[in-house]
């Protein structure tokens, strides 16, 4: 049904219903623009920053958990002082915000950027490590041979290496499943595997006092992760089990704090948290409560010098603060209010330093970086530079640096390096992408049914003359409060440059605006994200970009019940549109309890077996319940055939009722009626989204060149130079 840098982001990414694999294997050269890009699929490096690659990011984490439950009978729970009412931080708020909003924003400088250290990754179908500034030379050591897994093509997807590179592990997966292997790599003159783990989610190393790594990981069935395991190797070799969350709404993930004093147990649903800390020095000891889950409270936590500084929507308003107590007090009513956001501001995304934090936000659909100074309580707002949609985290372990990738749909990222010392922004130097003079972007925004403001985010050739004629390609998502992904991809660049109009739409729903912005179109608030969707159209081609007979629609996984809803409700709106790995039988899907995902999808969709109000509402628009036969545009959809996540027999069935509605239309319209097409293309595999895919990418612009009767030949032969087929 839906989807690690830091703190929230890829921890789930494939525990999320519904979302699945939506990352991509990069490695960032800087070159032209069709190897970067090559390299960027082929390869997939990870800087070494003790037990630190690849953290979990504060956002994708976020919203969209799937979560479990456990009885804390057995656990310590840290002892709670110095009470206070939350309700007196909570009056600092305004002022907080007051001195955040009066914060001058400071425009970005251009200055080269330096990266380094040790690098793990994957070369060709080989676990392998090597120098930074060798990495690209060939000059590597062999470490893991990944077709003595004996599996079909497979890639490493995460590597976390213990504190004192003895050993390294590394989780192993292929394009079409979502099955893991974890391997345990002894670093020695001759490299063995020490031991593997099947289905492991996430994993991190700790050392106890015996100076012995221990790996800690969590074990996924079904789609379903609640059990935490601890192993070591060597001579004292052991693997245990020592929690399991009994609450099948629950999902459990391992963190371990940018200064690995602490690894925490994350306990998540959609809407509530808790986490219980484990001590870096003594992993052996019971894990302590920070604080037990209240229902709506959703918190994460980091540590410096000897102080938890946790990112929570405790309080009013409901959107994410930045507060901080003693690590030996840790209970919610000793926490103290230390930052808070401007309204309608996403934390994508939250790092920890010596003596500064760093927040990355998106606010009124432009890019954000907030330093604060740890030592004087300092703000410094850097506005990004406004072609940039999304962040791309680079694990850093260099006191004096933070560095970062930005990107956008049609624009592969770049690097960006914030030094403390200086105070400033780095930018990376060298070639320029001609995508910057050659295209626009553009920030709208439309007015939905009940007057909300729907942003939305254009981007089109400069020289495009009269856009009224040009072809429009609409994206949306508007689901578990997750972004609509606007990552970079080739075949959108290729889109723009033969003369395409690309509009993503941040519909309510998704997590653009911040918290509330979920909360308002979840539930029984749904229909706000369709009348989004609906005035976002309508208001496109107000402003003269495109026509109904040349705009398209596509969304994969959860979004496909916005478009699906959209089909059913104006299908004059459309003429094509692509779907993949699409949810849209929402009805039948959340009455089967024995579905993997359903309990943890209650808090998004509701409870129809046992709900009436939730039942009826989600007849309103759910995209199978509601077809009907009249004329809809045509629909190209890819499923995978054991997808986990949706179903196959949703969406076939969803196929078949649409054709009958079709064919019934078409007989009662008489002759002449050209009826729209129906493709359902069914990939092999269990995975839920493959984004790499050649072989779909080019089923889905084929699709919409020949529905809207456009010569496809220039956009094939970019496509081939950007792809390498």
């Amino acid at each position: 049904m839906q989807q690690k840098s830091k703190l929230f982001l890829q921890a789930l990414k494939y525990s999320i219903p519904r979302l699945g694999k939506c990352m991509q294997k990069q490695h960032l050269n800087h070159c032209t623009f069709a190897d970067h890009y090559y390299n960027r699929i082929k390869l997939k490096k990870y800087h070494l920053t003790k037990c630190l690659q690849n953290k979990p990011t504060i956002s994708e984490l976020a919203r969209n958990i799937p979560s479990r439950s456990f009885s804390s009978k057995d656990f310590l729970p840290i002892k709670q002082e110095n009470e206070k009412s939350l309700s007196k931080n909570m009056d600092a708020f305004e002022k907080v915000r007051t001195r955040l909003e009066t914060q001058p924003q400071e425009e970005y400088e251009i200055i080269n950027a330096e990266h380094g250290g040790f690098v793990y990754y994957q070369e060709g179908c080989c676990l392998v490590r090597s120098k930074d500034e060798e990495a690209d030379n060939d000059n590597y050591e062999v470490l893991f041979n990944l077709e003595e897994l004996k599996l079909e093509q497979p890639f490493i997807d995460c590597i976390r290496v213990a504190p004192d590179e003895k050993y390294v592990a590394a989780k192993i997966r292929t394009e079409d499943s979502e099955a893991s292997t974890c391997i345990v790599v002894k670093l020695s003159d001759q490299p063995v595997m020490e031991a593997s783990f099947p289905n492991v989610s996430s994993f991190e190393w700790v050392k106890d006092e015996e100076e012995e790594d221990v790996l800690f990981y969590t074990f996924q069935r079904n789609l379903r992760c609640n059990d935490v395991y601890r192993a070591t190797f060597g001579d004292n070799k052991r693997n245990e089990r020592f929690y399991t969350e009994k609450d099948p709404s629950y999902f459990v993930f391992l963190y371990l704090t940018k200064d690995s004093r602490f690894l925490t147990i994350n306990i998540m649903n959609k809407t509530t948290s808790e986490v219980w800390l484990i001590d870096g020095l003594s992993p052996w000891d019971p894990p302590v409560l920070i604080q037990k889950r209240i229902h709506g409270v959703l918190y994460y936590v980091e540590h410096r010098d000897d102080e938890l500084y946790i990112l929570t929507n405790v309080g009013e308003p409901t959107e994410f603060k930045l507060m901080r107590t003693a690590a030996d007090t840790p209970a919610i009513m000793n926490w103290d209010l230390f930052f808070t956001m401007k309204r309608n501001t996403k934390v994508v995304d939250l790092d920890m330093f010596k003596d500064h934090c760093v927040l990355f936000l998106k606010h009124s659909n432009l890019l954000y970086v907030n330093v604060i100074g740890l030592a004087d309580d300092s703000v410094r707002s850097l506005k990004l530079p406004p072609w940039a949609c999304g962040f791309i985290m680079d694990t850093n372990s260099d006191p004096k640096n933070c560095p970062f990738q930005l990107c956008s749909p049609i624009r592969p990222p770049k690097y960006y390096t914030y030094k403390f010392a200086e105070g400033k922004l780095f930018e990376e130097t060298g070639h320029e992408d001609p995508i910057t003079k050659t295209s626009r972007v553009l920030r709208l925004e439309a007015k939905s049914k009940d007057g909300k403001s729907v942003p939305m985010t254009i981007f089109h050739k400069t020289d495009s003359e009269d856009l009224q004629k040009k072809p429009l390609l609409v994206h949306v998502y508007g689901a578990y409060g997750m972004d609509l992904k606007m990552n970079f991809r080739p075949e959108r660049r290729v889109l723009v440059d033969d003369g395409w109009i690309l509009a993503y739409c941040h519909v309510r729903g998704g997590g653009e605006l911040g918290l509330q912005w979920h909360a308002d179109g979840r539930l029984t608030k749904k229909l706000n994200g369709l009348a989004d969707l609906e005035a976002c159209i309508k208001t496109l081609h107000g402003q003269g970009f495109s026509q109904p007979s040349l705009t398209t629609l596509t969304a994969f996984s959860a979004g496909g019940v916005l478009v699906g809803a959209l089909c059913n409700s104006n299908p004059e709106l459309l003429r094509a549109v692509t779907l993949e790995a699409p949810f849209l039988d929402v009805l039948n899907t959340m009455m089967d309890t024995t579905l993997p995902l359903t309990l943890e999808e209650l808090e998004e969709w509701g409870n129809p077996s046992s709900d009436e109000k939730h039942k009826n509402y989600i007849k309103r628009y759910c995209p199978y319940q509601n077809i009907k036969p009249q004329h809809y545009p045509s629909i190209h959809i890819t499923a995978y055939e054991n997808d986990e996540r949706v179903p196959l027999k949703g969406i076939v069935n969803y196929a078949e009722k649409l054709n009958e509605a079709i064919t019934e239309h078409a007989k009662n319209t008489g002759e002449g009626y050209q009826s729209p097409n129906v493709v359902l293309d069914i990939q092999p595999g269990g995975n839920h989204v493959i984004e790499d895919s050649h072989k779909k990418i080019t089923a889905q612009i084929k699709f919409l060149y020949e529905e809207l009767g456009l010569d496809s030949t220039s956009v094939f032969e970019n496509l081939k130079k950007y792809l390498k087929f």
